[in-house]
This record gives structure tokens, sequence and C-alpha cells, in this order.
């Protein structure tokens, strides 16, 4: 088998996880762990992961001045990013969450037109436009109620600001990725992410009672450290090994679709009437944000 028929399964392996990871992680939350908690093992363990397989990699030092752009970048990719997905998981749905997510493209363009200045065509301002209306379709007009996610509205709302802030530190860690082997880039972020995260989820960490979580809930836990987590980087840094990065954006499109089939097969969630407008929505302004027109050449999707 070729590299880059394997770089093409790990990018479709890291898609499936992330798209299965919706539905999986939410059923920790908030029934067995509170999110804040969860997101302190997933720091913790994929700290612990990443410093371990380093040993394997270059030994490289952070220089001085890449202190800050560091912390910042810990900041919003580990810290407050995954606070804010988690807790608006655990108060919304897995397809809410699946939809919400793949506003991140949308997220990247708006903000490097306004951080960076890059130009952004009238058929991407369409599909920000879009793709935003189906974001607050889904955030104020969801009127569900579940025993499992208490607080839709706030959570979809909470789900959607994660897409800000991971689209944010996409944008700030582009010369850190380019400078650094993925190794020691992520072994240091996750470190930050705990000193971060540790605050708002100690109290959480101490009231948890561990010893009596059943084998259901620590499968889940182990499930969005080491794959959701761990091997999703790995993969994706493999890909890009032998895919174009373009290439290995795409399968952004695969996520929402794994997403909600599994939380319907699962029985976990079920499709209504807004959420299905919204998804049309948010997945043709997604669309729109990411295809470009070349002279002579019809539009792609990067």
């Amino acid at each position: 088998m070729s590299k880059r028929t394997l770089a093409i399964l790990a990018a479709v392996g890291a898609t499936i996880i992330y798209g299965l990871n919706h539905t999986i992680a939410k059923g920790i939350m908030p029934g067995y762990v509170p999110a804040y908690a969860l997101v302190v093992l997933r720091v913790v363990g994929a700290s612990i992961l990443f410093w371990s397989i380093s040993l394997f990699g270059p030994k490289e030092r952070i220089e001085k001045r890449d202190y800050g752009r560091m912390a910042v970048c810990a900041l919003l990719g580990m810290g407050t990013n995954m606070l804010v997905f988690f807790k608006g998981l655990s108060l919304s749905t897995p397809i809410n969450s699946a939809v919400l997510i793949t506003t991140t493209p949308i997220i990247v363009v708006l903000l490097s037109a306004i951080l960076i200045k890059e130009k952004v065509l009238p058929k991407k301002v369409l599909g920000i436009t879009i793709g935003f209306i189906g974001a607050l379709g889904l955030i104020l007009f969801s009127s569900e109620i579940r025993q499992d996610a208490p607080n839709i509205p706030l959570g979809n709302f909470l789900i959607l600001l994660n897409s800000i802030l991971y689209g944010s530190y996409l944008i700030g860690a582009k010369t850190l990725i380019e400078k650094y082997h993925p190794f020691t880039f992520m072994k240091w972020l996750f470190t930050l992410g705990i000193l971060i995260c540790l605050p708002f989820g100690f109290q959480e960490m101490i009231d948890t009672d561990w010893a009596s979580l059943p084998f259901d809930a620590i499968w889940r836990i182990a499930f969005v450290i080491i794959g959701t987590t761990f091997f999703t980087y790995l993969f994706n840094i493999f890909a890009l090994t032998q895919l174009k990065a373009s290439t290995v954006s795409a399968f952004v499109y695969l996520q929402p679709l794994i997403g909600i089939l599994f939380a319907l097969i699962t029985g976990q969630d079920q499709l209504t009437t807004v959420k299905i407008i919204a998804a049309c929505l948010v997945f043709l302004g997604v669309y729109l944000v990411s295809t470009k027109r070349r002279p002579g050449t019809k539009n792609r999707v990067l």
C-alpha cells in the first residue's frame, strides 16, 4: 500500500473519530463526569502522551520570543476552546454539535479578513452570512427539552464560540506550526493547557466519584483522550506529510455526516425541522466560503 493511500486512510480515520466524538463524549456528560473535569482529563492525558512520543522526535527548545504567541495559542486552542466546547456539548445535543463545529472554515475566513486583512470575495461574504444564519437558527429556535441537554440554546452558543476560538487559534498558530516539530508544539501547548483548564475543573475533579464510574463511562473517557485528542493529531500530521493541506482540510465535510448518522443510529439524538434547515444553511455557507474560482477553471473545494 502506497504512502499516499495510507495518508488518505489516516485523514479519513481522523475525520471518523471526530464525527463519533460528538455522541461518545456526550454520553459522559453531564451524567457521569462534568464538562470541565473531562477537559482536565483530556489535556493531562494528551500532555502525557505527547511528551512520551516526543522522545522519538527532534530535541527542540522554544525561543523566548515565541513564549507569548505559544501562551496565546494555548489559551485559544487548548484552554478556552475546549472548555466552551465540552460545556456546550454537555448542555446541547450531538447533532447540534456536529453541525455547528463545521462553521470553523467560515470563522477562519472572517477572522483572516479582520485580523490579517485578507481579501474576501463577495461570494465568501454571502457564505459567511448564510452560515451564520444557520448557526443562529440553531441557537435561537431550538426548543427541545431533554434531560441530558438542560440548556440547548446556551449549549449551541458555546459550541459556536468554540469555533470562533479555534479559528483564532489556527490563525495564530500558523507561524509556530511552520517553525517547530509537531511533537514539540503539541506537548507544550497541552502542558500550558493544563495550567489554563485546571482552575476551572479542579473542583469538579474533586466532586466526581471516580471510583463508581461504570465501564461505559471509562471507555468513553479513554476514547476522548486517546482517540479524539492523541490519534487525530497523529493521523493529521502523517496525512499532511503526503497530501496537500487543502486536501486534508476537505475531509471536514465528512464530519457532520458521520456525527449525525452515528447519533441517529445509537438513538442519542433525533432530527428536527430546525436542525435540518440550519444544517443545510451551514453546509451551504461552508461550501461558498471554501471554494475558489481560478481563471479558466470551475469552482473547486480547497
